[in-house]
């Protein structure tokens, strides 16, 4: 009895009375084509083949590009224009690619070389360059000795060393990552690469709680420190001795 424009204007205008700034009678027939497509008109598609940061970009422009940056590691600074330019030249003898516009080769650009200093600093760039991959992922143990670390950080305190000469010195530490026990320390004035071979010994020889007879000038209450205050503000110094042995597997 009614025809589907006729339908399409009704329902026009049945949501301009609820909506504010209304539908047009063309927004109508559109989305009634795209429900007739079925489960594909439900595709947004100005999304459609644009994942990712290079978009529509030819595969051979974004290769020649990932190449170009690349090869510009070691080299002098240059500019956007140049990669431009220098992309060019590696697809030429390609006539299926088409380039990118300049501005669209600009943002990705921008977006391929983010952190790399490409256009920055030669020093940086050269520096980042040259940087292990992996140096700062997140290691995780299940077991003790499974993954130890070794680190030396420098005490911001003055001491006697036994020449007389005042100085400060570096403490250098054993930690169990899976168990978070301090295996081992020292304190050098420098530490050396044969501290780490003197923490590995440490580690492994079983130490017994209570200091031994002949090691009493070496016990905590022989030192300079307040041990006796120390030991009632901090229970678990009583215990420090007490260190589990743990054999390490892997060190870093």
């Amino acid at each position: 009895m009614h025809t589907v424009l006729e339908r399409d204007q009704t329902k026009a205008r049945e949501l301009a009375k609820t909506d504010r700034e209304g539908v047009s009678l063309r927004t109508i027939e559109h989305k009634r084509q795209r429900y007739h497509q079925g489960l594909a008109g439900l595709v947004d598609g100005r999304y459609e083949g644009a994942g990712g940061p290079s978009g529509r970009v030819d595969p051979h422009v974004l290769a020649a590009l990932f190449k170009a940056i690349e090869e510009s590691m070691e080299r002098s600074t240059r500019t956007a224009s140049y990669f431009y330019w220098k992309v060019g030249q590696l697809v030429a003898d390609r006539p299926d690619v088409r380039m990118p516009s300049r501005a669209t080769f600009c943002r990705l650009f921008d977006r391929l070389s983010r952190g790399r200093h490409v256009t920055g600093s030669a020093r940086t760039r050269r520096s980042l360059a040259s940087r292990p991959d992996g140096e700062f992922s997140q290691a995780t143990a299940n077991r003790p000795g499974e993954w130890m670390e070794i680190d030396s950080t420098p005490v911001d305190i003055l001491v006697v060393f036994d020449d007389g000469v005042v100085g400060r010195v570096e403490l250098t530490g054993m930690v169990d990552l899976a168990t978070r026990t301090v295996a081992a320390g020292m304190l050098r004035p420098a530490t050396k690469s044969v501290d780490a071979a003197l923490l590995l010994a440490r580690t492994v020889t079983p130490r017994s709680r209570c200091v031994q007879a002949g090691s009493r000038p070496l016990s905590m209450a022989r030192s300079v420190l307040l041990y006796e205050r120390l030991l009632k503000l901090d229970e678990r110094l009583e215990h420090a001795a007490a260190r589990p042995v743990i054999a390490p597997e892997t060190i870093v």
